[in-house]
C-alpha cells in the first residue's frame, strides 16, 4: 500500500497554502486521520469452521446436542469479531482499573475468544471410535498418571469437580501432563501449557441427553474420542 507524503495529502483535499485558509486546519486533519488509518492493519475477523465429519452421527451425544453446541461456539465467533472492531475506537485515554470501555471490551474478548478456542479443541477431539491412545501419547500418560485408566479416572473426577471445563495440556515448565480444571471460557488459563484434550462441562455439552447425570456424559465423551487427531495434536508439541 502506497503512503502519501504531507506534502500530497495537502494536495490531494486541495489544501494549499493559498487555500489552507479558506478551508480550515479541519479538512487538513481529518485528511490525515483517514491517512493514518488505511495504514492500518485490518482487524481480524474470525469464521467458523465447519462440522467435523462424525460428530453428528456418535455413540451418547446426539445429533441435536452437537447442533446446538455448534450454535453457541458461532455466537462465540460472532462475539470476538464485534469486539474486536469496537476495540478499534475504544478511548484509551479514559481506561482506569476500575471500569471503563477499554476494560469491558478485554475482559469480554478473553471470555469470547476462549469459547472459540476451547470449542474448536472440543470439536476436533470427538467423532472418533474411544479406545486408548497409542504410541507417544500412551507412553506420556503412562509416565505422568501410571495407565490410561488412571488419567482416564483423573479427567472424569476433574471433570465433575469442574464448572466448564477441563483441559489434559503438557506444561512445558514442568515437562508433564496435567489435568487442569478451568470453571470458565477465561478461567485458571495456565501460561505455556499447550491443551491437548478439551472437556466441555457446561450444561449445554450433556443437558439435553442426561439431565444432571454429567458423569454419563463424560463416558460418552471418552467413547467418542478421535485419538489419531489428538496424537496429532500432540505429536506437535516440542518436547
Amino acid at each position: 500500500m502506497k503512503k502519501f507524503s504531507r506534502r500530497e495529502i495537502l494536495k490531494g483535499v486541495g489544501l494549499t497554502a493559498a487555500g489552507l485558509a479558506v478551508t480550515g486546519p479541519a479538512k487538513l486533519l481529518n485528511a490525515l486521520q483517514k491517512e493514518e488509518r488505511s495504514n492500518v492493519m485490518a482487524v481480524p475477523q474470525l469464521t467458523a469452521k465447519p462440522y467435523k465429519a462424525g460428530i453428528m452421527e456418535m455413540e451418547g451425544i446426539s445429533k441435536r446436542t452437537m447442533e446446538e453446541h455448534y450454535k453457541l461456539y458461532q455466537g462465540y465467533i460472532n462475539k470476538t469479531n464485534e469486539i474486536r472492531t469496537k476495540l478499534e475506537t475504544a478511548d484509551q485515554k479514559t481506561a482506569n482499573q476500575v471500569y471503563s470501555d477499554l476494560r469491558v471490551l478485554k475482559v469480554e474478548l478473553t471470555f469470547a475468544l476462549g469459547g472459540v478456542k476451547n470449542h474448536e479443541i472440543y470439536f476436533d477431539n470427538l467423532g472418533g471410535k474411544g479406545g486408548q491412545p497409542s504410541g507417544k501419547l500412551s507412553d506420556a500418560l503412562k509416565e505422568f498418571f501410571g495407565s490410561y485408566d488412571a488419567w482416564a479416572a483423573d479427567l472424569k473426577a476433574t471433570g465433575i469437580a469442574a464448572r466448564g471445563w477441563v483441559w489434559l495440556a503438557w506444561d512445558y515448565d514442568e515437562r508433564r501432563l496435567f489435568n487442569f480444571l478451568g470453571d470458565a471460557q477465561n478461567t485458571f488459563p495456565v501460561w505455556n501449557a499447550v491443551p491437548v484434550v478439551a472437556l466441555d462441562t457446561y450444561e449445554h455439552a450433556y443437558f439435553i441427553d442426561y439431565g444432571v447425570n454429567r458423569g454419563a456424559y463424560i463416558d460418552a465423551y471418552m467413547k467418542n474420542l478421535d485419538w489419531p487427531a489428538i496424537q496429532k495434536r500432540f505429536d506437535g508439541i516440542k518436547m
